[in-house]
């Protein structure tokens, strides 16, 4: 494998937020829309980053942010993932999902200075659960590729089974709160205060 593997940044921005009623993106917890921020978050990490998104949110993408519009190849998270490694399919992927709202740079530096160039992947695991956040997590070339051979073949689109199923190296955060989803209003509101902004 190649040792100076380039990493990229990928904001995963383009799921339906159902849960939610409202794009996850879009929310403020951080005096911008969170998709906006994580990106800004990557900047300084990565050698390129970029916006995971559908077709239909290319014209409400504000000027500047590179983005890969998802191909719609595959089911669930995967699609974004998978469709950034198609277009780059020597990087190596920072990928975080919108819906962690308590993620900024020093998180994501604590998870890149314990990568594992060797492994499919390198993830945060909450101490909690002791399972992969494929969301949260640097993907590599060589585990995406094996993630793609999968997805053909498999009953479920669940990145975590993947990864359970693959050499995946776990970082257990100082704090689980740092990987805390926000899918629901209730988990958001929760969050929220946390960041200590309402």
């Amino acid at each position: 494998m190649n040792q100076n593997t380039k990493i990229y940044g990928l904001v995963l921005a383009g799921g339906h937020s159902r849960r939610m009623g409202t794009d996850k993106g879009l929310l403020h917890y951080h005096n911008k829309p969170q998709r906006e921020f994580l990106y800004e978050q990557l900047q300084n990490i990565c050698d390129a980053v970029f916006m995971s998104i559908r077709p239909e949110q290319q014209a409400e993408l504000p000027r500047g942010f590179r983005h890969i519009v998802d191909e719609n190849m595959y089911r669930g998270p995967l699609n974004g993932l998978l469709s950034a490694h198609h277009s780059f399919p020597e990087a190596a992927w920072l990928v975080v999902a919108c819906d962690l709202p308590l993620v900024n740079e020093k998180i994501l530096k604590y998870l890149l200075e314990r990568r594992n160039k060797k492994a499919m992947a390198t993830a945060f695991a909450t101490r909690k659960t002791g399972l992969p956040e494929p969301l949260a997590a640097i993907w590599e070339p060589q585990g995406l590729r094996q993630a793609e051979i999968y997805m053909k073949t498999a009953a479920s689109s669940c990145p975590r089974k993947f990864l359970l199923n693959v050499e995946t190296t776990l970082v257990h955060p100082e704090d689980d709160l740092w990987v805390a989803n926000a899918n629901e209003p209730e988990e958001q509101q929760r969050l929220l205060a946390k960041l200590n902004i309402i």
